[in-house]
């Protein structure tokens, strides 16, 4: 599949008015079909010209600590549950401040960044958190090998057998895209949801070569897919690259095997939905967060997505990171269309 990559920054246009906020995450697991139509409809379709918008509103033990009684059975303290809570936010996105840390423990009014500061280094005393670089002037915390071990003795997360602790792309430098990858779960519901959410979701398809990491992904099922995906452009990758790993997943999706232990039966399916998303009737929605940059500049990055990925047979979303921040709509730029995927990736050469 080949693509046009654009490296202009075209100027912005008259944007419409829009009334409806962004999709929203359902009210649990058991999300039903009539939420997942209600999120389908709530989008923008991006050959609606928009506008770039100036700027964007900003709103001694080491097992982990029970936020409801200590390691003696005693009613917890509060110091406890704060520590407890700050463990689980680095179990499920890895890397965060003080301040992200904050928006989920305290509440919605609140501050809470001296409480969650002073959590912090009492679970940097115990040695199972850390801080190996900063975003700006603030650390970026993450846990050390003997937290992630205290959350799985406790029980405390999904199991998560090969989760890193993140401090490694953070001494490499990349601890800013694991920050804004936290901003934008925790801009898309994440403040409730938090343990749904899985960072780092490898996708590979051995007998072809192709492999990729999505940044997020949260098990909220829509009415046709069991998850989520998202990926995060901080700003550091070109245009053509960005590009690229979005079409990374309709070549994903449109790679095809033959039925049978050895390939013996004379029909094909399509790989991801039998080894991946087995319960899926469609492959899951991509949603492209675009961050790092000037909110303009953002609005530029996205008309130059949107032409370099048209045409795309999967169902691609995009926004920009403070767009969302703000509850504004999704805009469309891919739509899933699995006959025209069967077209272009046709039946594997031999069984």
């Amino acid at each position: 599949m080949t693509y046009t990559s654009s490296a202009r920054q075209p100027e912005p246009e008259p944007r419409p008015t829009v009334s409806r906020g962004p999709e929203r995450p359902p009210g649990g697991q058991e999300s039903s079909a009539a939420n997942g139509a209600v999120n389908d409809s709530n989008v923008v379709p991006i050959t609606a010209p928009h506008a770039a918008r100036q700027g964007a509103s900003r709103r001694a033990d080491t097992s982990p600590p029970s936020p409801e009684t200590s390691a003696k059975g005693k009613k917890s303290t509060p110091a406890r549950k704060v520590q407890a809570d700050a463990l689980r936010i680095l179990g499920c996105v890895r890397i965060a401040t003080v301040r992200q840390m904050a928006q989920v423990i305290r509440k919605e009014d609140a501050d809470g960044r001296s409480y969650v500061r002073r959590a912090m280094n009492k679970l940097a005393e115990l040695g199972l958190a850390e801080t190996n670089g900063k975003d700006g002037r603030h650390p970026i915390w993450n846990l050390t090998p003997a937290g992630h071990k205290a959350l799985a003795d406790g029980n405390e997360l999904p199991a998560r057998p090969k989760a890193g602790t993140g401090a490694k792309a953070v001494r490499a430098g990349f601890g800013p895209h694991g920050v804004a990858v936290t901003d934008m779960i925790l801009a898309y519901g994440g403040r409730k949801h938090l343990t749904d959410w899985q960072v780092e979701v490898n996708h590979a398809i051995k007998e072809t070569g192709l492999t990729f990491n999505t940044d997020a992904v949260p098990a909220w099922p829509t009415k046709t897919s069991e998850v989520r995906l998202f990926e995060l452009d901080n700003g550091t990758m070109s245009q053509a690259r960005l590009a690229r790993e979005v079409w990374d997943y309709e070549r994903y999706t449109g790679h095809r095997v033959w039925e049978g232990a050895r390939g013996t039966i004379g029909t094909t399916y399509p790989f991801w939905q039998r080894h991946r998303y087995t319960r899926s009737q469609t492959f899951p929605r991509l949603h492209v967060v675009l961050a790092g940059k000037e909110e303009h500049l953002l609005d530029n990055r996205l008309q130059a997505l949107a032409a370099d990925v048209k045409g795309i047979a999967v169902a691609v979303w995009v926004n920009p990171l403070p767009q969302l921040q703000r509850g504004e709509p999704w805009y469309e730029i891919g739509v899933d269309d699995p006959d025209r995927r069967r077209q272009r990736y046709p039946e594997p050469p031999g069984r």
